[in-house]
């Protein structure tokens, strides 16, 4: 019981949604995520920390920067399930397709 309210908590949250679509765009280090939300280090760090304990998310260290993706093959059955869900939902939402569209022109080597 305690993975799904983790996962369900995790997914509540508009900002985390936000980061999930944005990362099904592509892999984004953690000033990107920060640039295209327009909130503080502290918040989105703590929102990534959330999707990182509900197996939403994954990150990996690539010379200075975190990267955050998608996790791939989540081992939270309920993460699982959601992943794939998610894809196909809030497409047509405006939030997200403003997110999308700050992505062209965000470059993590001008930011960070």
């Amino acid at each position: 019981m305690r993975t799904l309210s983790k996962t369900n908590k995790a997914l509540s949250d508009n900002n985390r949604l936000r980061i999930l679509k944005i990362l099904q765009v592509r892999p984004l280090c953690v000033c990107e995520i920060t640039a295209v939300l327009q909130l503080s280090p502290s918040t989105v760090s703590k929102h990534i920390s959330l999707l990182r304990e509900a197996n939403l998310i994954g990150d990996r260290k690539e010379g200075k920067w975190v990267i955050c993706h998608l996790e791939e093959a989540p081992n939270n059955h309920f993460a699982a399930t959601m992943l794939p869900l998610l894809a196909t939902w809030l497409e047509n939402d405006q939030q997200v397709l403003d997110d999308r569209s700050k992505l062209t022109s965000i470059n993590r080597l001008e930011l960070c």
